[in-house]
């Protein structure tokens, strides 16, 4: 996997929750086996998607729940092709914060662990998401969107690197860990 062009800001990859990060999980329409069939999605999700996959940056989705979920809410928006890699937890045998979901991502797009902090994890759960990419020293944001889930840390493990509260907004904080001058040169580039 070529991560030439999205580490232009340092980035090699974004791996993405799904519930409440891309899909709102109040508009979930379940079957008898509790696989999603259709949902809505955030607010600015499907361009933020489309934005980094315009940028060049490898996604992965990283998700507790069941795989169907994703292939058909995914594809109902026309995006389930802008991911490179599901490490979804009803296949790896673990959930959120399991070292294995992060780590499976990383393995399958070529990323080696010394470059674990080059990658950026975006999720609405600070004990999952959160948790999960601090433990291993991912690039933690947090999406502030949902009242569903706490949003108080229970400890400093907890605490979330960056902050949004709107799946636009991290276009702003990438923009930001490329430092000044950069966002001209990849847009004239």
């Amino acid at each position: 996997m070529d991560h030439q062009v999205g580490a232009k800001s340092g980035l090699v990859a974004i791996f993405f929750d799904f519930g409440d990060t891309l899909a709102d999980e109040s508009t979930e329409i379940k079957d008898a086996s509790q696989t999603t069939q259709v949902a809505d999605l955030i607010p600015g999700a499907a361009e933020l998607l489309r934005e980094l996959h315009r940028r060049g940056y490898p996604l992965a989705l990283v998700a507790d729940g069941r795989p169907g979920t994703y292939d058909n809410v995914l594809t109902q928006h026309n995006l389930r092709q802008l991911f490179s890699v599901f490490a979804v937890s009803e296949t790896l045998g673990v959930e959120k914060p399991q070292a294995l979901m992060f780590t499976y991502a990383m393995d399958q797009l070529g990323i080696p662990a010394d470059q674990a902090s080059r990658v950026m994890m975006v999720g609405n759960r600070l004990d999952r998401d959160v948790l999960g990419a601090n433990m291993l020293g991912l690039i933690s944001v947090w999406l502030d969107w949902s009242p569903r889930y706490s949003k108080i840390p229970q400890d400093d493990s907890e605490i979330p690197q960056h902050r949004i509260t709107a799946p636009l907004e991290l276009l702003q904080v990438i923009d930001a860990l490329k430092g000044p001058g950069r966002k001209a040169a990849e847009l004239s580039g």
